[in-house]
Protein backbone atom coordinates (compact mmCIF):
# COMPACT_ATOMS: atom_id res chain seq x y z
CA UNK A 1 0.00 0.00 0.00
CA UNK A 2 1.58 3.25 -1.15
CA UNK A 3 0.96 6.59 -2.82
CA UNK A 4 1.46 7.21 -6.52
CA UNK A 5 2.56 10.50 -8.02
CA UNK A 6 1.37 12.03 -11.28
CA UNK A 7 3.78 14.71 -12.45
CA UNK A 8 3.03 17.37 -15.07
CA UNK A 9 6.39 18.56 -16.39
CA UNK A 10 7.26 21.22 -18.94
CA UNK A 11 10.49 22.93 -17.77
CA UNK A 12 13.53 22.24 -15.57
CA UNK A 13 13.60 18.55 -16.49
CA UNK A 14 16.74 17.93 -14.42
CA UNK A 15 14.90 19.01 -11.27
CA UNK A 16 11.88 16.87 -12.16
CA UNK A 17 14.24 13.92 -12.54
CA UNK A 18 15.64 14.47 -9.03
CA UNK A 19 12.17 14.60 -7.46
CA UNK A 20 10.83 11.63 -9.45
CA UNK A 21 13.87 9.57 -8.47
CA UNK A 22 13.34 10.37 -4.78
CA UNK A 23 9.71 9.24 -4.90
CA UNK A 24 10.39 6.15 -6.99
CA UNK A 25 13.30 5.04 -4.80
CA UNK A 26 10.90 5.10 -1.84
CA UNK A 27 8.53 2.61 -3.52
CA UNK A 28 6.16 5.27 -4.85
CA UNK A 29 5.18 4.77 -8.51
CA UNK A 30 5.49 7.85 -10.71
CA UNK A 31 3.71 8.65 -13.96
CA UNK A 32 5.15 11.64 -15.81
CA UNK A 33 3.50 13.76 -18.46
CA UNK A 34 5.92 15.94 -20.40
CA UNK A 35 4.55 18.84 -22.41
CA UNK A 36 4.59 18.02 -26.11
CA UNK A 37 6.32 21.31 -26.85
CA UNK A 38 9.45 20.10 -25.04
CA UNK A 39 11.85 19.28 -27.92
CA UNK A 40 13.02 15.73 -28.47
CA UNK A 41 16.64 16.59 -27.74
CA UNK A 42 15.56 17.34 -24.17
CA UNK A 43 12.74 14.82 -23.80
CA UNK A 44 14.67 11.70 -24.87
CA UNK A 45 17.60 12.21 -22.42
CA UNK A 46 15.05 12.89 -19.67
CA UNK A 47 13.31 9.56 -20.33
CA UNK A 48 16.62 7.72 -20.50
CA UNK A 49 17.78 9.23 -17.21
CA UNK A 50 14.89 7.49 -15.43
CA UNK A 51 14.92 4.25 -17.43
CA UNK A 52 16.61 2.35 -14.60
CA UNK A 53 13.49 2.74 -12.43
CA UNK A 54 10.73 0.20 -13.13
CA UNK A 55 8.08 2.21 -11.28
CA UNK A 56 8.52 5.34 -13.42
CA UNK A 57 6.50 5.51 -16.65
CA UNK A 58 5.58 8.23 -19.12
CA UNK A 59 2.07 9.02 -20.35
CA UNK A 60 0.82 10.29 -23.70
CA UNK A 61 2.02 13.82 -24.37
CA UNK A 62 -0.20 16.88 -24.99
CA UNK A 63 0.56 20.53 -25.68
CA UNK A 64 -0.58 22.22 -22.51
CA UNK A 65 -1.63 25.85 -22.13
CA UNK A 66 -2.43 27.61 -18.89
CA UNK A 67 -6.14 27.69 -18.10
CA UNK A 68 -7.16 25.24 -20.85
CA UNK A 69 -8.61 21.73 -20.99
CA UNK A 70 -5.25 20.30 -22.10
CA UNK A 71 -4.03 20.27 -18.51
CA UNK A 72 -7.04 18.22 -17.38
CA UNK A 73 -6.65 15.87 -20.32
CA UNK A 74 -2.98 15.29 -19.47
CA UNK A 75 -3.81 14.52 -15.84
CA UNK A 76 -6.63 12.16 -16.90
CA UNK A 77 -4.39 10.05 -19.13
CA UNK A 78 -1.60 9.97 -16.57
CA UNK A 79 -4.04 9.02 -13.80
CA UNK A 80 -5.56 6.23 -15.87
CA UNK A 81 -2.08 4.88 -16.51
CA UNK A 82 -1.30 5.06 -12.81
CA UNK A 83 -4.45 3.13 -11.86
CA UNK A 84 -3.90 0.43 -14.48
CA UNK A 85 -0.17 -0.12 -13.99
CA UNK A 86 0.21 0.25 -10.23
CA UNK A 87 -2.60 -1.40 -8.23
CA UNK A 88 -0.66 -0.89 -4.99
CA UNK A 89 -1.22 2.89 -5.16
CA UNK A 90 -4.05 3.65 -2.74
CA UNK A 91 -3.74 7.43 -3.11
CA UNK A 92 -2.76 9.40 -6.19
CA UNK A 93 -0.95 12.71 -5.69
CA UNK A 94 -0.95 15.28 -8.51
CA UNK A 95 2.24 17.37 -8.66
CA UNK A 96 4.14 19.50 -11.12
CA UNK A 97 7.73 19.45 -12.28
CA UNK A 98 8.44 22.49 -10.12
CA UNK A 99 7.20 20.79 -6.93
CA UNK A 100 9.58 19.82 -4.16
CA UNK A 101 8.86 17.37 -1.32
CA UNK A 102 9.45 19.03 2.02
CA UNK A 103 9.05 16.00 4.27
CA UNK A 104 10.25 12.39 4.03
CA UNK A 105 8.18 10.20 1.73
CA UNK A 106 7.62 7.73 4.55
CA UNK A 107 6.00 10.52 6.55
CA UNK A 108 3.48 11.11 3.75
CA UNK A 109 2.79 7.39 3.46
CA UNK A 110 2.03 7.09 7.16
CA UNK A 111 -0.15 10.19 7.05
CA UNK A 112 -2.28 8.83 4.18
CA UNK A 113 -2.39 5.30 5.61
CA UNK A 114 -4.02 6.73 8.73
CA UNK A 115 -6.65 8.35 6.48
CA UNK A 116 -7.31 5.69 3.82
CA UNK A 117 -10.67 7.08 2.67
CA UNK A 118 -9.88 10.80 2.76
CA UNK A 119 -9.57 12.93 -0.38
CA UNK A 120 -7.39 16.01 0.00
CA UNK A 121 -8.55 18.61 -2.52
CA UNK A 122 -9.56 22.22 -2.12
CA UNK A 123 -13.20 22.33 -3.19
CA UNK A 124 -15.47 25.30 -2.48
CA UNK A 125 -18.39 26.96 -4.26
CA UNK A 126 -17.96 30.20 -6.15
CA UNK A 127 -19.80 32.11 -3.41
CA UNK A 128 -17.12 31.09 -0.90
CA UNK A 129 -14.08 31.94 -3.01
CA UNK A 130 -12.55 35.39 -2.40
CA UNK A 131 -9.44 34.78 -4.49
CA UNK A 132 -10.74 34.46 -8.05
CA UNK A 133 -8.87 36.89 -10.27
CA UNK A 134 -10.03 38.27 -13.60
CA UNK A 135 -13.64 39.20 -12.94
CA UNK A 136 -15.05 35.76 -13.77
CA UNK A 137 -16.66 33.83 -10.93
CA UNK A 138 -19.95 32.18 -11.87
CA UNK A 139 -19.44 33.22 -15.50
CA UNK A 140 -16.57 30.78 -15.88
CA UNK A 141 -19.22 28.04 -15.69
CA UNK A 142 -21.96 29.71 -17.76
CA UNK A 143 -19.98 31.17 -20.70
CA UNK A 144 -17.84 29.47 -23.32
CA UNK A 145 -14.05 29.92 -23.40
CA UNK A 146 -12.62 28.41 -26.57
CA UNK A 147 -9.70 30.87 -26.72
CA UNK A 148 -6.55 30.91 -24.61
CA UNK A 149 -6.49 33.77 -22.11
CA UNK A 150 -2.71 34.09 -22.40
CA UNK A 151 -2.06 33.49 -26.09
CA UNK A 152 -5.33 34.85 -27.56
CA UNK A 153 -6.22 37.55 -25.06
CA UNK A 154 -7.90 39.87 -27.57
CA UNK A 155 -10.15 37.11 -28.93
CA UNK A 156 -10.81 35.91 -25.39
CA UNK A 157 -12.04 39.35 -24.23
CA UNK A 158 -14.10 40.03 -27.36
CA UNK A 159 -15.83 36.67 -27.15
CA UNK A 160 -16.70 37.20 -23.49
CA UNK A 161 -18.16 40.63 -24.25
CA UNK A 162 -20.18 39.19 -27.16
CA UNK A 163 -21.69 36.47 -24.97
CA UNK A 164 -22.61 38.98 -22.30
CA UNK A 165 -24.19 41.26 -24.89
CA UNK A 166 -26.42 38.61 -26.42
CA UNK A 167 -27.23 37.05 -23.05
CA UNK A 168 -25.70 33.66 -23.79
CA UNK A 169 -25.69 31.24 -20.86
CA UNK A 170 -24.65 27.59 -20.64
CA UNK A 171 -26.47 25.12 -18.42
CA UNK A 172 -24.56 23.14 -15.81
CA UNK A 173 -25.06 19.37 -16.28
CA UNK A 174 -27.43 17.68 -13.88
CA UNK A 175 -25.98 16.02 -10.81
CA UNK A 176 -23.06 18.40 -10.25
CA UNK A 177 -22.56 21.72 -8.49
CA UNK A 178 -19.56 23.73 -9.71
CA UNK A 179 -16.72 23.99 -7.19
CA UNK A 180 -13.33 25.68 -7.34
CA UNK A 181 -9.97 25.08 -5.72
CA UNK A 182 -6.26 24.46 -6.11
CA UNK A 183 -5.40 22.11 -8.98
CA UNK A 184 -2.93 20.18 -6.81
CA UNK A 185 -4.82 17.33 -5.15
CA UNK A 186 -4.36 13.93 -3.51
CA UNK A 187 -7.30 11.58 -4.16
CA UNK A 188 -8.02 8.02 -3.09
CA UNK A 189 -7.89 5.30 -5.70
CA UNK A 190 -11.63 4.68 -5.37
CA UNK A 191 -12.60 8.31 -5.87
CA UNK A 192 -10.25 8.90 -8.80
CA UNK A 193 -11.46 5.69 -10.47
CA UNK A 194 -15.07 6.75 -10.00
CA UNK A 195 -14.37 10.13 -11.62
CA UNK A 196 -12.56 8.61 -14.60
CA UNK A 197 -15.08 5.78 -15.09
CA UNK A 198 -18.24 7.84 -14.58
CA UNK A 199 -20.90 6.87 -17.11
CA UNK A 200 -21.52 10.58 -17.75
CA UNK A 201 -17.86 11.40 -18.18
CA UNK A 202 -18.21 12.32 -21.85
CA UNK A 203 -20.92 14.80 -20.99
CA UNK A 204 -18.89 16.29 -18.14
CA UNK A 205 -15.73 16.46 -20.24
CA UNK A 206 -17.60 18.18 -23.05
CA UNK A 207 -18.94 20.75 -20.59
CA UNK A 208 -15.63 21.44 -18.81
CA UNK A 209 -13.73 21.80 -22.09
CA UNK A 210 -15.30 25.24 -22.44
CA UNK A 211 -15.02 26.25 -18.78
CA UNK A 212 -12.40 28.84 -17.92
CA UNK A 213 -9.40 27.30 -16.09
CA UNK A 214 -10.98 23.82 -15.89
CA UNK A 215 -8.05 22.34 -13.94
CA UNK A 216 -9.27 24.42 -10.99
CA UNK A 217 -12.83 23.10 -11.22
CA UNK A 218 -13.02 19.67 -12.93
CA UNK A 219 -11.80 17.38 -10.15
CA UNK A 220 -12.94 19.88 -7.51
CA UNK A 221 -16.53 19.51 -8.77
CA UNK A 222 -16.64 15.80 -9.52
CA UNK A 223 -15.06 14.75 -6.23
CA UNK A 224 -18.18 16.08 -4.51
CA UNK A 225 -20.27 13.73 -6.67
CA UNK A 226 -18.27 10.59 -5.91
CA UNK A 227 -17.03 10.99 -2.34
CA UNK A 228 -18.39 11.97 1.05
CA UNK A 229 -14.98 12.18 2.68
CA UNK A 230 -13.38 15.35 1.38
CA UNK A 231 -10.90 17.49 3.24
CA UNK A 232 -11.12 20.81 1.43
CA UNK A 233 -7.41 21.56 1.55
CA UNK A 234 -4.33 20.71 -0.43
CA UNK A 235 -1.29 18.92 0.95
CA UNK A 236 0.80 21.05 -1.41
CA UNK A 237 1.95 24.48 -0.29
CA UNK A 238 1.05 26.85 -3.10
CA UNK A 239 0.81 30.60 -2.51
CA UNK A 240 -0.40 33.26 -4.92
CA UNK A 241 0.03 37.03 -5.07
CA UNK A 242 -2.71 39.61 -5.54
CA UNK A 243 -2.62 39.13 -9.32
CA UNK A 244 -3.15 35.39 -9.03
CA UNK A 245 0.44 34.54 -9.94
CA UNK A 246 2.20 31.87 -7.87
CA UNK A 247 4.92 32.84 -5.45
CA UNK A 248 8.29 31.38 -6.42
CA UNK A 249 10.37 29.99 -3.57
CA UNK A 250 14.12 30.63 -3.50
CA UNK A 251 16.99 29.54 -1.28
CA UNK A 252 16.31 32.21 1.30
CA UNK A 253 12.86 30.71 1.92
CA UNK A 254 14.34 27.57 3.48
CA UNK A 255 13.23 28.26 7.05
CA UNK A 256 9.85 29.50 5.83
CA UNK A 257 9.19 26.22 4.02
CA UNK A 258 10.19 24.20 7.06
CA UNK A 259 7.69 26.12 9.18
CA UNK A 260 4.82 25.27 6.83
CA UNK A 261 4.87 21.56 7.77
CA UNK A 262 3.47 20.77 4.29
CA UNK A 263 4.46 17.64 2.39
CA UNK A 264 5.13 19.32 -0.96
CA UNK A 265 5.70 22.91 -2.08
CA UNK A 266 5.46 24.66 -5.40
CA UNK A 267 6.65 26.71 -7.17
CA UNK A 268 10.41 26.20 -6.61
CA UNK A 269 13.01 28.18 -8.55
CA UNK A 270 15.04 25.66 -10.61
CA UNK A 271 18.33 27.21 -9.43
CA UNK A 272 17.46 27.02 -5.73
CA UNK A 273 20.29 24.56 -5.06
CA UNK A 274 20.10 24.94 -1.31
CA UNK A 275 16.43 23.96 -1.22
CA UNK A 276 16.90 20.91 -3.41
CA UNK A 277 20.06 19.81 -1.56
CA UNK A 278 18.30 20.12 1.79
CA UNK A 279 14.92 18.56 1.15
CA UNK A 280 16.09 15.81 -1.22
CA UNK A 281 18.67 14.65 1.30
CA UNK A 282 17.43 11.42 2.88
CA UNK A 283 19.17 12.25 6.17
CA UNK A 284 17.19 15.48 6.56
CA UNK A 285 13.84 15.17 8.33
CA UNK A 286 12.51 18.70 8.84
CA UNK A 287 9.08 18.06 10.36
CA UNK A 288 8.22 14.41 10.95
CA UNK A 289 4.77 13.63 12.29
CA UNK A 290 3.47 17.20 12.21
CA UNK A 291 0.05 18.12 10.83
CA UNK A 292 0.43 20.24 7.66
CA UNK A 293 -0.37 23.81 8.58
CA UNK A 294 0.38 26.38 5.85
CA UNK A 295 -1.64 28.89 7.88
CA UNK A 296 1.41 29.33 10.10
CA UNK A 297 3.10 31.32 7.36
CA UNK A 298 -0.01 33.05 5.99
CA UNK A 299 0.81 36.18 7.97
CA UNK A 300 4.12 36.51 6.14
CA UNK A 301 2.47 36.16 2.75
CA UNK A 302 -0.30 38.59 3.70
CA UNK A 303 2.32 41.11 4.71
CA UNK A 304 4.19 40.54 1.45
CA UNK A 305 1.01 41.11 -0.56
CA UNK A 306 0.25 44.28 1.40
CA UNK A 307 3.81 45.49 0.87
CA UNK A 308 3.54 44.74 -2.84
CA UNK A 309 0.17 46.45 -3.26
CA UNK A 310 0.43 49.38 -0.88
CA UNK A 311 4.18 49.78 -0.51
CA UNK A 312 5.67 51.55 2.48
CA UNK A 313 4.64 54.96 3.72
CA UNK A 314 6.88 57.66 2.29
CA UNK A 315 8.84 55.38 -0.06
CA UNK A 316 9.04 56.51 -3.67
CA UNK A 317 11.28 55.02 -6.32
CA UNK A 318 11.31 53.98 -9.95
CA UNK A 319 9.63 50.66 -9.22
CA UNK A 320 7.16 52.07 -6.70
CA UNK A 321 5.30 55.23 -7.67
CA UNK A 322 1.85 54.77 -6.11
CA UNK A 323 -1.20 55.98 -7.96
CA UNK A 324 -4.02 58.02 -6.50
CA UNK A 325 -5.57 56.32 -3.49
CA UNK A 326 -2.94 53.58 -3.35
CA UNK A 327 -0.35 55.17 -1.09
CA UNK A 328 -0.25 54.39 2.63
CA UNK A 329 1.21 57.75 3.59
CA UNK A 330 2.85 60.79 2.05
CA UNK A 331 5.99 60.57 4.17
CA UNK A 332 7.80 57.98 6.25
CA UNK A 333 7.95 59.67 9.66
CA UNK A 334 6.52 62.56 11.71
CA UNK A 335 8.18 65.95 11.31
CA UNK A 336 7.66 69.57 12.41
CA UNK A 337 7.55 72.74 10.34
CA UNK A 338 7.99 76.19 11.89
CA UNK A 339 6.90 79.28 9.99
CA UNK A 340 7.77 82.75 11.25
CA UNK A 341 9.67 81.60 14.33
CA UNK A 342 13.12 82.55 13.04
CA UNK A 343 11.73 86.00 12.18
CA UNK A 344 10.37 86.55 15.69
CA UNK A 345 13.04 84.84 17.81
CA UNK A 346 16.81 85.11 17.81
CA UNK A 347 18.68 81.79 17.34
CA UNK A 348 15.43 79.83 17.40
CA UNK A 349 16.88 76.65 15.75
CA UNK A 350 19.61 76.48 18.39
CA UNK A 351 17.06 76.86 21.21
CA UNK A 352 14.82 74.19 19.72
CA UNK A 353 17.76 71.77 19.40
CA UNK A 354 18.51 72.19 23.10
CA UNK A 355 14.86 71.73 24.05
CA UNK A 356 13.71 68.72 22.05
CA UNK A 357 15.29 65.48 20.92
CA UNK A 358 15.20 66.19 17.19
CA UNK A 359 17.33 67.27 14.25
CA UNK A 360 16.65 70.97 13.61
CA UNK A 361 17.37 72.43 10.19
CA UNK A 362 17.11 75.98 8.96
CA UNK A 363 15.06 76.89 5.92
CA UNK A 364 15.30 73.74 3.79
CA UNK A 365 13.60 75.53 0.90
CA UNK A 366 15.46 78.83 1.05
CA UNK A 367 16.11 80.38 -2.39
CA UNK A 368 19.88 80.23 -1.88
CA UNK A 369 19.83 76.54 -0.97
CA UNK A 370 18.82 74.05 1.70
CA UNK A 371 20.02 75.04 5.17
CA UNK A 372 20.80 71.65 6.66
CA UNK A 373 21.57 71.33 10.36
CA UNK A 374 25.09 72.42 11.31
CA UNK A 375 25.54 73.98 7.87
CA UNK A 376 26.18 70.67 6.10
CA UNK A 377 26.41 70.88 2.28
CA UNK A 378 24.81 67.43 1.96
CA UNK A 379 22.60 65.31 4.18
CA UNK A 380 21.41 61.71 4.62
CA UNK A 381 20.71 59.95 1.35
CA UNK A 382 23.21 62.16 -0.51
CA UNK A 383 20.72 65.04 -0.57
CA UNK A 384 22.45 68.16 -1.83
CA UNK A 385 21.81 71.69 -0.57
CA UNK A 386 21.98 72.90 -4.17
CA UNK A 387 18.68 74.72 -4.86
CA UNK A 388 18.48 73.56 -8.49
CA UNK A 389 18.75 69.91 -7.52
CA UNK A 390 16.29 70.40 -4.68
CA UNK A 391 13.71 72.29 -6.69
CA UNK A 392 13.82 69.81 -9.58
CA UNK A 393 11.55 67.69 -7.38
CA UNK A 394 10.78 69.67 -4.25
CA UNK A 395 8.34 67.12 -2.85
CA UNK A 396 10.73 64.26 -3.56
CA UNK A 397 13.43 66.16 -1.67
CA UNK A 398 11.29 66.20 1.47
CA UNK A 399 10.06 62.62 1.20
CA UNK A 400 13.63 61.40 0.60
CA UNK A 401 14.95 63.32 3.59
CA UNK A 402 12.30 61.83 5.87
CA UNK A 403 12.75 58.31 4.47
CA UNK A 404 16.51 58.41 4.98
CA UNK A 405 16.21 59.71 8.56
CA UNK A 406 13.55 57.33 9.89
CA UNK A 407 13.83 57.09 13.66
CA UNK A 408 15.00 60.69 14.10
CA UNK A 409 12.54 63.58 14.30
CA UNK A 410 13.18 66.26 11.70
CA UNK A 411 12.30 69.92 12.18
CA UNK A 412 12.79 72.73 9.70
CA UNK A 413 11.87 76.34 9.10
CA UNK A 414 9.60 77.56 6.33
CA UNK A 415 8.25 80.89 5.09
CA UNK A 416 6.87 82.84 2.14
CA UNK A 417 10.39 83.49 0.81
CA UNK A 418 10.91 79.75 0.36
CA UNK A 419 9.93 77.46 -2.51
CA UNK A 420 6.20 76.86 -2.09
CA UNK A 421 5.90 73.66 -4.13
CA UNK A 422 5.71 71.50 -0.98
CA UNK A 423 2.73 73.30 0.57
CA UNK A 424 0.10 70.86 -0.65
CA UNK A 425 2.22 67.83 0.25
CA UNK A 426 2.68 69.06 3.82
CA UNK A 427 -0.96 70.07 4.22
CA UNK A 428 -2.19 66.63 3.11
CA UNK A 429 0.39 64.72 5.14
CA UNK A 430 -0.78 63.28 8.45
CA UNK A 431 2.85 63.13 9.62
CA UNK A 432 3.24 66.91 9.39
CA UNK A 433 3.04 69.22 12.40
CA UNK A 434 2.91 72.79 11.09
CA UNK A 435 3.14 75.81 13.41
CA UNK A 436 2.66 79.24 11.84
CA UNK A 437 3.13 82.77 13.19
CA UNK A 438 1.44 84.66 10.39
CA UNK A 439 2.98 87.93 9.30
CA UNK A 440 6.23 87.43 11.23
CA UNK A 441 8.19 87.80 8.01
CA UNK A 442 7.39 91.54 8.21
CA UNK A 443 9.71 91.85 11.22
CA UNK A 444 12.68 90.71 9.13
CA UNK A 445 11.73 93.26 6.48
CA UNK A 446 11.51 95.89 9.19
CA UNK A 447 15.05 95.05 10.31
CA UNK A 448 16.43 95.13 6.77
CA UNK A 449 18.06 98.17 5.13
CA UNK A 450 15.98 98.12 1.98
CA UNK A 451 14.62 101.24 0.35
CA UNK A 452 11.06 101.78 1.53
CA UNK A 453 9.51 101.50 -1.93
CA UNK A 454 11.29 98.21 -2.52
CA UNK A 455 10.35 97.11 0.97
CA UNK A 456 6.67 97.86 0.38
CA UNK A 457 6.63 95.86 -2.86
CA UNK A 458 8.36 92.96 -1.16
CA UNK A 459 5.90 93.07 1.74
CA UNK A 460 2.96 92.95 -0.67
CA UNK A 461 4.53 89.98 -2.49
CA UNK A 462 5.26 88.01 0.67
CA UNK A 463 1.82 88.69 2.11
CA UNK A 464 0.18 87.42 -1.05
CA UNK A 465 2.29 84.22 -0.96
CA UNK A 466 1.59 83.59 2.71
CA UNK A 467 -2.11 84.33 2.26
CA UNK A 468 -2.38 81.63 -0.40
CA UNK A 469 -0.35 79.29 1.80
CA UNK A 470 -2.63 79.83 4.80
CA UNK A 471 -5.71 79.30 2.66
CA UNK A 472 -4.45 75.82 1.83
CA UNK A 473 -3.60 75.09 5.47
CA UNK A 474 -7.08 76.13 6.57
CA UNK A 475 -8.80 73.88 4.05
CA UNK A 476 -11.19 71.36 5.66
CA UNK A 477 -9.51 68.51 3.78
CA UNK A 478 -6.02 68.94 5.29
CA UNK A 479 -4.59 66.05 7.30
CA UNK A 480 -1.63 67.76 8.95
CA UNK A 481 -1.75 69.00 12.56
CA UNK A 482 -1.78 72.75 12.10
CA UNK A 483 -1.56 75.68 14.52
CA UNK A 484 -1.79 79.25 13.25
CA UNK A 485 -1.33 82.40 15.36
CA UNK A 486 -1.39 85.98 14.23
CA UNK A 487 1.87 87.63 15.25
CA UNK A 488 0.16 90.15 17.55
CA UNK A 489 -1.59 87.32 19.42
CA UNK A 490 1.50 85.16 19.73
CA UNK A 491 3.75 87.78 21.30
CA UNK A 492 1.19 88.44 24.05
CA UNK A 493 1.95 85.04 25.59
CA UNK A 494 4.49 82.92 23.71
CA UNK A 495 5.19 80.44 26.53
CA UNK A 496 1.91 78.52 26.21
CA UNK A 497 2.06 77.81 22.43
CA UNK A 498 5.77 76.99 22.65
CA UNK A 499 5.06 74.51 25.44
CA UNK A 500 2.30 72.88 23.37
CA UNK A 501 4.58 72.57 20.35
CA UNK A 502 7.42 71.08 22.34
CA UNK A 503 5.10 68.61 24.07
CA UNK A 504 3.77 67.37 20.75
CA UNK A 505 7.23 66.87 19.29
CA UNK A 506 8.16 64.74 22.28
CA UNK A 507 9.89 66.45 25.18
CA UNK A 508 12.90 65.05 26.91
CA UNK A 509 11.01 65.38 30.17
CA UNK A 510 7.55 66.42 31.31
CA UNK A 511 8.55 69.57 33.13
CA UNK A 512 7.54 73.00 32.03
CA UNK A 513 9.90 74.98 29.81
CA UNK A 514 12.63 76.57 31.89
CA UNK A 515 13.96 78.68 29.03
CA UNK A 516 12.27 80.59 26.21
CA UNK A 517 13.94 81.80 23.03
CA UNK A 518 14.92 85.45 23.01
CA UNK A 519 12.42 87.61 21.15
CA UNK A 520 13.66 90.25 18.77
CA UNK A 521 13.23 93.93 19.62
CA UNK A 522 9.82 95.11 18.40
CA UNK A 523 10.39 98.84 19.02
CA UNK A 524 9.02 100.84 16.10
CA UNK A 525 7.42 97.82 14.41
CA UNK A 526 3.88 99.15 14.86
CA UNK A 527 4.87 102.42 13.19
CA UNK A 528 6.45 100.45 10.36
CA UNK A 529 3.18 98.66 9.73
CA UNK A 530 1.34 101.98 9.80
CA UNK A 531 3.78 103.39 7.24
CA UNK A 532 2.99 100.47 4.96
CA UNK A 533 -0.70 101.29 5.30
CA UNK A 534 -0.03 104.95 4.61
CA UNK A 535 1.68 104.01 1.35
CA UNK A 536 -1.20 101.89 0.08
CA UNK A 537 -0.25 98.42 1.34
CA UNK A 538 -2.49 96.85 4.01
CA UNK A 539 -0.59 94.36 6.23
CA UNK A 540 -3.41 92.24 7.68
CA UNK A 541 -1.70 88.93 8.51
CA UNK A 542 0.16 90.32 11.55
CA UNK A 543 -2.93 91.07 13.59
CA UNK A 544 -3.72 94.31 15.35
CA UNK A 545 -0.65 96.20 16.57
CA UNK A 546 -1.34 99.39 18.59
CA UNK A 547 0.48 102.53 17.51
CA UNK A 548 1.95 103.09 20.99
CA UNK A 549 5.26 101.39 21.65
CA UNK A 550 4.43 100.90 25.33
CA UNK A 551 2.53 97.59 24.97
CA UNK A 552 5.24 96.24 22.69
CA UNK A 553 7.94 97.25 25.16
CA UNK A 554 6.14 95.56 28.04
CA UNK A 555 5.66 92.42 25.98
CA UNK A 556 9.34 92.37 25.06
CA UNK A 557 10.41 92.73 28.67
CA UNK A 558 7.95 90.05 29.79
CA UNK A 559 9.30 87.52 27.28
CA UNK A 560 12.86 87.45 28.59
CA UNK A 561 14.00 83.93 29.57
CA UNK A 562 13.37 83.09 33.20
CA UNK A 563 13.06 80.01 35.40
CA UNK A 564 9.99 79.28 37.52
CA UNK A 565 10.47 77.05 40.58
Amino acid sequence: MTVGFVMLVHTALHRAEQVARLWASNDCPVVIHVDQRVPSEKYVPFVESLSDLDNVVFSKRYSCDWGTWSLVRASQDASELMLSRFPEARHVYLASGSCLPLRPVQDLKQYLAARPNTNFIESVTTEDVPWTVGGLDEERFTLRFPFSWKRQRRLFDRYVRLQRKIGFKRHVPEGITPHLGSQWWCLTRETLSAILQDTNRKSYDRYFKRVWIPDESYYQTLVRRHSQTVESRSLTLSKFDFEGKPHVFHDDHLQLLKRSDCFVARKIWPKADRLYDTFLNASVNPMTGTEPNPGKIDRIFSKAVERRVRGRAGLYMQSRMPGYGQDTGKTAAPYSVFEGFTDLFEEFPEWLSRTVDARVHGHLYAPEGAQFANGQPAFSGALSSNPKLRDYNACGFLTSLLWNTRGERQCFMFGPRDTQDVTMLMAMDQNAQISVISGAWALSLFKSNMQFNDLRREAARLQKIEGAHLEILRSPTVKARIRIWAMSDFIESPAEPLQAIVDEIGPRNFRRLSELPRMRDLSGFAQFLQNLKNHGMKPHLMGDFPMSDEPTTRSTERKRPYLVR
